[in-house]
């Protein structure tokens, strides 16, 4: 704070002896030491208060950011919420033209005496169709359950 070097402390000593004189020099150091002591007190406290009040700034400006970050997040998943609800109507919707599609009855493109004969025909070929495509999947079945799980021996003990 002040740069006062020992040159200097010695002129104010002997100017404090030669004025005040040596049975009230005790007195007088004793009352200045108590007034350093006091104002070095007052500062700490004024510098600790200060520090203080910076911190709880800075606690308080941290609090808001956590506040405005919890609120961006509140909103994106308000948004992606909304968004998923929208995605799950239109797949109700559409699960729901689907359903009326396959309820509704089949327009008749021939007559009744027609389709009879020709049921019979589709019915062997959607057989045949579907015959190939379960073999190959019940082989790929046989495949990977042969992979997954081998064959275990055990010895006896």
């Amino acid at each position: 704070m002040f740069d006062i070097g020992f040159s200097e402390l010695l002129v104010i000593a002997v100017v404090a002896l030669v004025v005040l004189g040596p049975e009230r020099l005790p007195k007088a150091a004793r009352f200045a030491g108590l007034w350093v002591r006091r104002a070095r007190n007052q500062w700490d406290s004024v510098k600790q208060e200060l520090e203080r009040e910076l911190q709880a700034e800075d606690i308080k400006r941290q609090m808001q950011d956590v506040r405005q970050g919890m609120q961006d997040t509140e909103n994106q998943l308000r948004a992606s919420g909304e968004a998923m609800r929208r995605q799950a109507e239109q797949m109700q919707q559409h699960s729901d033209t689907l359903a009326q599609q396959v309820r509704a009855p089949a327009p008749a493109e021939q007559p009744p005496h027609l389709a009879d004969a020709t049921e019979p025909v589709a019915a062997s070929t959607e057989r045949a169709a579907i015959a190939p495509a379960t073999a190959e999947a019940a082989g790929d079945a046989v495949v990977d359950s042969a992979v997954e799980a081998p064959a275990r021996t055990e010895r006896p003990s």
